[in-house]
C-alpha cells in the first residue's frame, strides 16, 4: 500500500513517492506546480515559435511582442471557458474564480483567446494573419505538450479504469471525488489496492500526441502549399487526438445536464472543418 502524495505506474514498475502539489517559498506561501508548469510551457512555447520564425525568414521580435499580449488574453480566455462550463463549482464562492493556483484552465478557451489576439494584432500591425498563425501554432503546441504535465501534478484530467501498460494509480484522497467512477472503486477492491484508483493517464496520451503533431508540422514547414496550412494542420490534428482522448476522461466539461462533452464535440468539429479547408484550398490551388 502506498502513502498519500504517491503516484505509481504499476505495469511499468514506476513509483513516485512524496510528490506534493505545490512547493513552499520560505514557509510564507505556496506555489502550485501546476502554475510552474504552465509558466515553463509559455516560455518554451515562445522559444520554439522564435525558432520557427527564424527558419522561415521572419523577425523574431514580432513574436515576442505578440506573445506578451497573447499570453495574458489566452489565460483569461482559458479561465473564462473553464468557469462557464463549471459554474456550479463557483456560483456559491465567486472569489474562487480568480484562484488560478487551484487549477482550472481549459485549453480551448486559451486557443480562442490567442486567435482573437492574433486577429487584432495582425490587423493593427498590417500583417498577414495566416503567416503569423502558422508560426505561432508551433509555440502554442509546445506549451500544450508541457502544460499537460500540470495535470499530472494536480492529479486531474485522467480517464476511467484501465490496466494497460501505462495505467496510473492515484490516492482517492488526492483527486476530485466527482471524477471517481464506480468501476474504479470496484477494480480497486478486486485488486486489493483500496484507497487508490487506477486510471488512464489521459494527460500523458495528449502530451505525446501533441509532440508527434509538433514534429510533423516542423518537418512539413518547408513543404507547405499555402499560408495558414500549418495552422489548419494543428487545429485538425489536435482536434482528432482530443476527440478520442476526451472520450476517456471522467472529469469532462459538459453542456448542462446533457452529458455531452463540450471539448469532444468541439474537437471533432475542428478536425472536420480544418480537413475540409485544407482539401478545398489545395484543390483551388491545383486548378489555378
Amino acid at each position: 500500500m502506498f502513502a498519500l502524495d504517491t503516484i505509481s505506474f504499476p505495469n511499468l514498475g514506476i513509483v513516485i513517492e512524496n510528490l506534493p502539489k505545490s512547493i513552499s517559498v520560505f514557509g510564507r506561501f505556496d506555489i502550485a506546480f501546476y502554475g510552474i508548469i504552465i509558466g515553463l510551457g509559455i516560455a518554451m512555447g515562445y522559444i520554439v515559435a522564435s525558432f520557427q520564425a527564424a527558419r522561415t525568414g521572419q523577425d523574431k521580435e514580432v513574436y515576442l511582442d505578440f506573445a506578451m499580449y497573447a499570453v495574458v488574453v489566452s489565460i483569461i480566455g482559458a479561465r473564462i471557458y473553464y468557469v462557464v462550463f463549471s459554474w456550479d463549482d463557483y456560483k456559491d464562492d465567486f472569489i474562487q474564480v480568480f484562484n488560478l493556483r487551484a487549477g482550472g484552465l481549459a485549453i480551448y478557451g486559451g486557443v480562442i483567446g490567442g486567435i482573437i489576439t492574433a486577429i487584432v494584432y495582425t490587423k493593427i500591425k498590417k500583417m498577414k494573419f495566416t503567416l503569423l498563425a502558422d508560426t505561432a501554432c508551433v509555440g502554442l503546441l509546445t506549451g500544450q505538450i508541457i502544460g499537460r504535465w500540470g495535470n499530472f501534478f494536480n492529479r486531474e484530467a485522467f480517464g476511467d479504469y484501465t490496466n494497460n501498460l501505462f495505467a496510473m494509480r492515484l490516492s482517492t484522497y488526492d483527486v476530485n471525488q466527482n471524477a471517481i467512477t464506480k468501476k474504479m472503486l470496484e477494480m480497486a477492491e478486486e485488486g486489493n489496492y483500496v484507497g487508490f484508483i487506477q486510471v488512464h493517464p489521459t494527460f500523458l496520451y495528449e502530451s505525446v500526441w501533441n509532440l508527434l503533431l509538433l514534429i510533423c508540422i516542423l518537418l512539413y514547414t518547408k513543404h507547405k502549399k499555402f499560408d495558414g496550412e500549418l495552422f489548419l494542420m494543428y487545429m485538425g490534428g489536435y482536434g482528432l487526438g482530443r476527440a478520442f482522448i476526451e472520450g476517456l476522461r471522467t472529469d469532462q466539461l459538459t453542456l448542462g445536464d446533457t452529458g455531452i462533452a463540450v471539448s469532444q464535440v468541439l474537437a471533432f468539429a475542428l478536425f472536420v472543418t480544418s480537413l475540409g479547408l485544407i482539401i478545398y484550398k489545395r484543390v483551388t490551388l491545383k486548378k489555378k
